[in-house]
C-alpha cells in the first residue's frame, strides 16, 4: 500500500535563536515566531488528507504538533525514534565555543558522509538515522493510515534525505519534507520550505 510521509521541522525555540546547540537536554518551548511557523506548517498540510500525527517527545515537537493537529484534526501518538539528535558533552554549549575548543570533531560531525562521528556521551548520525528509518519502517507497515505526518528535527529530516541521496545543507525551522513507502521503496517526493 502506498503512504504518504510529511516530516516537518518544529518551530522556532529559544536556542535556534542564540546559536547554541540544543540536542536532547534543551527541552524549550517554541518562540512566539515558532508559532507562526507552527501555523504556517499547518495551513501547508491542511490538504494533504493527514490522519496521524508522529511527534519526538521534545516540548518543541510537541508544541508544533498540537498546533498542527489543531488545524487538520488529526490525533498525535508520541514516538521517541524521532526525538533530537544527542549531542553528548556539547549540548547547550555556543556553536562558537564547539568551533574553538572542539573543532575536529566538530568539523567532522558537519561534513561526515558516513555519519560515524559522535561527540563523547552522543550519537552519531548513522546511528540516528538508523531509528528515524525503523520509525518510518513501523508506521509504514504496521498501521492503516495512508497519509502521516512526523513532527520532528532538523537532523530527522537531513538523515532520511541522506538515506535517499538527496544532498541537504540546511532544514529551517518549519521545512516539510515529502517521502513516500511503496512496495519496500522508499521515494522523494518534495522539499517544502
Amino acid at each position: 500500500m502506498l503512504k504518504h510521509f510529511y516530516i516537518f521541522r518544529h518551530g522556532q525555540c529559544p536556542l535556534n535563536v542564540t546559536n547554541h546547540i540544543q540536542g536532547q537536554s534543551f527541552n524549550g518551548q517554541l518562540t512566539a515566531i515558532g508559532r507562526l511557523q507552527a501555523l504556517n506548517t499547518a495551513q501547508k498540510l491542511k490538504n494533504k488528507g493527514i490522519t496521524l500525527i508522529v511527534s519526538s517527545p521534545m516540548k518543541r515537537a510537541m508544541q508544533t504538533a498540537k498546533i498542527v493537529a489543531d488545524i487538520i484534526k488529526a490525533p498525535i501518538f508520541i514516538d521517541s525514534r524521532f526525538i533530537e539528535v544527542n549531542m553528548g558533552i556539547v549540548e547547550g554549549m555556543h556553536i562558537s565555543y564547539v568551533e574553538k575548543y572542539y573543532p575536529d570533531i566538530y568539523f567532522k560531525w558537519r561534513h561526515d558522509t558516513t555519519g560515524n562521528t559522535r561527540f563523547a556521551g552522543g550519537e552519531s548520525k548513522k546511528e540516528v538515522r538508523a531509528r528515524i528509518l525503523d520509525g518510518l519502517n513501523h508506521y509504514s507497515l504496521n498501521t492503516f493510515h495512508q497519509n502521516i505526518g512526523i513532527s520532528s528535527h532538523g537532523i530527522a529530516i537531513s538523515q532520511i534525505m541522506q538515506h535517499l541521496g538527496i544532498p541537504c545543507s540546511n532544514v529551517p525551522n518549519g521545512a516539510i519534507l515529502h517521502i513516500s513507502h511503496h512496495l519496500s521503496d522508499w521515494h522523494y517526493h518534495e522539499f517544502i520550505n
